[in-house]
């Protein structure tokens, strides 16, 4: 049978528009996807993807606890988490203290608040900034509170016993650090978050 040269040329013809046609088709559908996969190749292989800034430092670790968990050493959040009824509520909430002129006055602003419960009683840990002379002011004011004040390494610690009620107050640079502790005592707890918020002095 002949071939017929005019007919397999328009045919080829065709086909080659209808091909074209079809891979331009496919280059408009993918190309929002370009982005995407372009990052996920970045991440897979390690790379930053281009025109994101890499992360950032934690706050915790360029300014300081942020969290609960940032108070605690691996051994003291054990211990905490493994006493019988042990509850951990989170928040931003005012400090628990019986020094409420002194919270007034110097107005602390909150950076987290820890208030742990268990079946051996309360403990409520405030984390906060403060104008720089905190320590200053509280030295001054504590003592009539029945609080007993002095210098731990550069900054003001003071202390308050009642009954089963004991109470922390420490503050340096611009740092806050409160604590309530009703019938809960965990050996060190004071001095172990004190060394979490100025590291340098731990």
């Amino acid at each position: 049978m002949a071939r017929v040269a005019g007919r397999n040329a328009v045919f080829a013809w065709f086909v080659g528009v209808v091909s074209a046609a079809v891979v331009v088709t496919l280059l408009v559908l993918a190309f929002p996807l370009f982005p995407a996969a372009t990052q996920w190749i970045a991440q897979a292989g390690g790379a930053q993807p281009t025109g994101e800034p890499a992360p950032a430092a934690s706050g915790a670790a360029s300014d300081g606890p942020r969290t609960c968990r940032d108070l605690y050493n691996e051994a003291s959040w054990a211990g905490l988490r493994w006493t019988d009824g042990a509850e951990l509520a989170e928040s931003t909430d005012p400090p628990v203290s019986t020094a409420e002129e002194l919270v007034a006055a110097l107005e602390p602003a909150v950076v987290v608040t820890c208030r742990w419960t268990s079946d051996e009683g309360e403990i409520s840990t405030t984390v906060a900034t403060v104008p720089t002379d905190a320590g200053a002011v509280a030295a001054a004011a504590l003592p009539a509170k029945k609080y007993t004040c002095g210098d731990a390494d550069g900054r003001v610690r003071c202390t308050r016993t009642d009954g089963d009620l004991i109470e922390t107050i420490e503050a340096g640079g611009d740092r806050w650090v409160s604590t309530s502790q009703r019938a809960w005592h965990p050996a060190g707890y004071a001095d172990g978050v004190a060394e979490a918020v100025w590291p340098a002095a731990g």
